[in-house]
């Protein structure tokens, strides 16, 4: 299991990654899966919007674009982009911490690589309430 966090285009301090990792991997756990290899890169808007058009051709911003790598029957890859900018922005919206917005799109993008998707306004639902779930487990583990 590798889970790894870089930076590109912003400098920002995750607090308690470790435990912060066996909670992604709880996750997927849970999910009947496992993390073999997955990266979250914290950027800047810029950065996530730029590849936002090169790779998905949406000329948007976005808090986060996840790319799957893994192979049919194996466990979790991935690569997990999020905007620390739409982060702070959304936190401020929807009215709670920094940290617990960025760990609710943390586990968004997992739960895409677990097979759930939000195009429909019930797949939203149902995202929100994994979501939800997930920060319930976190809770738990802290």
């Amino acid at each position: 299991m590798t889970i790894n966090l870089f930076e590109e285009d912003v400098e920002y301090t995750v607090e308690n990654k470790n435990m912060l990792f066996s909670w992604l991997q709880e996750i997927a756990r849970l999910e009947g899966n496992e993390i073999l290899d997955l990266n979250y890169i914290l950027c800047s808007d810029e950065y996530l919007h730029k590849i936002n058009k090169e790779y998905l051709n949406h000329d948007t911003y976005t808090d986060i674009i996840t790319f799957d790598h893994s192979e049919f029957g194996k466990g979790i890859e991935g690569d997990i982009f999020i905007s620390i900018n739409r982060v702070q922005e959304n936190a401020i919206t929807f009215n709670v911490s920094v940290n617990q917005e960025l760990h609710r799109v943390m586990a968004h993008g997992l739960l895409h690589l677990l097979g759930y998707k939000d195009k429909t306004e019930s797949q939203q639902g149902e995202m929100r309430k994994k979501e939800d779930a997930c920060l319930s487990l976190l809770s738990e583990i802290k």
